[in-house]
Order: C-alpha cells, then sequence, then structure tokens
C-alpha cells in the first residue's frame, strides 16, 4: 500500500504521523511512504532520516493526498485537508467526531473511509491508541496547573507541594482512566493533597492498593464533584466515554462558587470537554478567566512535547497501520474486532454508534456499510 504522511497544520501541533523507525518497519514490509517535505522536522527528524529510513518526500500535502491510498496523521483533518480527501481512500488519524458537526460532515461528504485512533479497542475493553497521549496529556496536566497556579499566570499563588509550615495545593482528578492515573501520580509526587473520583469501585480499589492509600479516592456522585471542587486550587478533568461527547460534570454555577485564582485544566476537551465553561484553547492562547478561574483547554495538550508524543504514537499505531496497509480497510475491519470499532465514517455513512447519536446520524453497522453482512 502506499502511505502518506502529510506535516501537521493545526496551530503549534509539531507531532508527526510515523517516525523514521516506522517508515523504515512499512517498507521493509514493501509498502510505499510519502512524506510531506519537513513534516517530522519540529521534532528533530529531518527530511534526509526520512529518505534513509525509505520513504519519498514530496512538497506538498496536494501532491501527497492525490497518491496516497491511506492517509496517516496525528490530528483531525482542517478544512482545507478535508477537501483533499478522495473517495475510497483511507484516513487513519485522531478523529474525536462527537463535538465536531463540520468535520463529521466533511468527511462523510469526501466518501473516504475513517478510522479514529481513538475509538481502536483492545481486549479487555482498553483504548490502545488513545492511551499513550492519555499518559503524555495526563502528566502535562499537572505541569500546566501548577504553572498557571502562579500569581503571574492568574492563579491564586499556591504552590502544589507547600512547604515546611505551609499546606500543599488541593487537587482534585475527575475520572480514574489513564489520563487520571497519571496526573494523580504527578501530582502527588509534587506533594499535593490529591482527591480522585469515579464511578468505577474496582477502579477505586485497584488505585487505593497501588497508592498504598496515599491517594484519596472518592466515589462520584455530583454532590462529591460540587463538594471537592469547591474546595480545589486545582481540578483536573479526565472523563471519557469512547467516541460519545464528554458529560459535563462541573456547572457554570458551580464555577461561580469555586475559589478565586483557581484553576481548571480539561483534558477532555477533544470530546467536548468536561466542563460547561469550557471552549478550545491553544497552545498559543492556552487560557481564559471565568467567574476568577483560569482555565486552561487546550486541544491538543500532547503536541507541546511532540518528540516524545511522536514517538510513543507511533509505537503505539504501528502494529494498526502494517495491518491495514497488509489488507486493505474492509479485510482488516472484517478480521479485526478492534480496528472495526474504529471505523467511524465509511464511504458517506457513520459507522460508530456514539457518533451517530451525538449528532444525530444514522448508525449504520461497519460490516453491513462494508457490504460485508
Amino acid at each position: 500500500m502506499l502511505v502518506g504522511v502529510p506535516r501537521e497544520v493545526k496551530s503549534h501541533e509539531n507531532r508527526v504521523g510515523l517516525t523514521p523507525a516506522g517508515v523504515k518497519e512499512l517498507v521493509q514490509q514493501g509498502h510505499t511512504v510519502l512524506l510531506e517535505r519537513d513534516a517530522g522536522a519540529a521534532v528533530g527528524f529531518d527530511n534526509a532520516q526520512y529518505q534513509a529510513a525509505g520513504a519519498e518526500v514530496v512538497d506538498s500535502a496536494a501532491e501527497l493526498f492525490a497518491q496516497a491510498e491511506m492517509i496517516l496523521k496525528v490530528k483531525e483533518l482542517q478544512p482545507d485537508e478535508c477537501e483533499l480527501l478522495r473517495p475510497g481512500q483511507l484516513l487513519f488519524a485522531y478523529l474525536h467526531l462527537a463535538p465536531d458537526p463540520e468535520q463529521t460532515r466533511r468527511l462523510l461528504d469526501s466518501g473516504a473511509a475513517c478510522i479514529a485512533y481513538e475509538t481502536v479497542t483492545s481486549d479487555g475493553a482498553g483504548l490502545p491508541l488513545l492511551a499513550p497521549m492519555s499518559e503524555v496529556a495526563g502528566r502535562m496536566s499537572v505541569q500546566a496547573g501548577a504553572h498557571h497556579l502562579e500569581s503571574a499566570q492568574g492563579g491564586n499563588g499556591m504552590l502544589l507541594g507547600g512547604v515546611a509550615g505551609v499546606a500543599p495545593a488541593k487537587v482534585l482528578v475527575i475520572g480514574g482512566g489513564v489520563v487520571g492515573i497519571n496526573a494523580a501520580r504527578v501530582a502527588m509526587g509534587m506533594g499535593a493533597d490529591v482527591t480522585l473520583l469515579d464511578r468505577d469501585l474496582e477502579r477505586l480499589k485497584e488505585l487505593d492498593v497501588i497508592f498504598a492509600g496515599r491517594l484519596k479516592t472518592v466515589y462520584s456522585t455530583a454532590d462529591a464533584v460540587e463538594r471537592y471542587a469547591l474546595e480545589a486550587d486545582l481540578v483536573i478533568g479526565a472523563v471519557l466515554i469512547p467516541g460519545a461527547a464528554a458529560p459535563k460534570l462541573i456547572t457554570r454555577d458551580m464555577v461561580r462558587r469555586m475559589k478565586n485564582g483557581s484553576v481548571m485544566v480539561d483534558v477532555a476537551i477533544d470530546q467536548g470537554g468536561c466542563f460547561e465553561t469550557s471552549r478550545p484553547t491553544t497552545h498559543q492562547d492556552p487560557t481564559y478567566v471565568l467567574d476568577g478561574v483560569v482555565h486552561y483547554c487546550v486541544s491538543n495538550m500532547p503536541g507541546g512535547v511532540a518528540r516524545t508524543s511522536t514517538i510513543a504514537l507511533t509505537n503505539a499505531t504501528l502494529p494498526y497501520v502494517s495491518r491495514l496497509a497488509k489488507w486493505g480497510v474492509a479485510a482488516a475491519v472484517q478480521e479485526d474486532q478492534h480496528l472495526r470499532k474504529g471505523l467511524n465514517i465509511y464511504a458517506g455513512k457513520v459507522t460508530h454508534a456514539a457518533v451517530a447519536e451525538a449528532l444525530g446520524y444514522e448508525y449504520v453497522e461497519p460490516l453491513v456499510a462494508l457490504g460485508l453482512a
């Protein structure tokens, strides 16, 4: 298969869909890889490294999209990129369609097959292609929160870990998945007073054992969210429903009553955000203040540590890319139930139930859309 890796064009998005090591693997498997010039330059992978690995470098996204059978990206397609997709082409990237009706419409109009990293599953209901970026975002969320608690950034001036004689900051993590556990680990490592909320009692028991009781685990109810949010200096929103829009767990009324200068980091912003007052921000302009509360809602947080994120993402995606390149989308989706869960759009049809429900489209079962059932 001819695999195309374009340069990312979203604001301050420096990741790239494939490392030179990943290119070498695909070329050795007999595939051809096209790279848009300088796609990896921002993370230290220059054109010469890709060419040494066997990639062919092309000068423009238009040239790459015109030739490639599979488009391998990191972030969702921007409007100009959507116009380059064609019927029968395969797009493999983070898509986050549920809160994005405009991108969904453009992808449906393209006639392409679109597999979303964030809805590909694994045994045990894991999300293997979302997990590495969730790990990065969880760790980054505390770094970002600690920075924006500083007075100069509009925060309340609390040092996350406190000092001798001064209590540490209170951190609330909502959600005990990959983002939440990594956020909690970093916050505790910095000496903060950390509480984690989740609705899965088995998960709370597991986290209690992992952290030997140092992490306060609380069953998540509306009352618990309100109580702990009003006490917190830093709130990390880490809730995910695969493929669906995130639930709004902190209301505008709660935000009005939160501590002045407290900070909220919404890691769920790619799926619409789990705070009622959230709206997407960028690395260039990451925060805004509403009712005295600092909101950090950067929609591509892992792009801030683009080299680490690129390597971690390629490690996770490469086996799936290899499978798709070898079998093609129809055979791969038929044979692999986990890739089937990743198929969000096929030839003008919505093939993921949560996306269809969120945006009001008819849901078409993937194998039916492919004409295989």
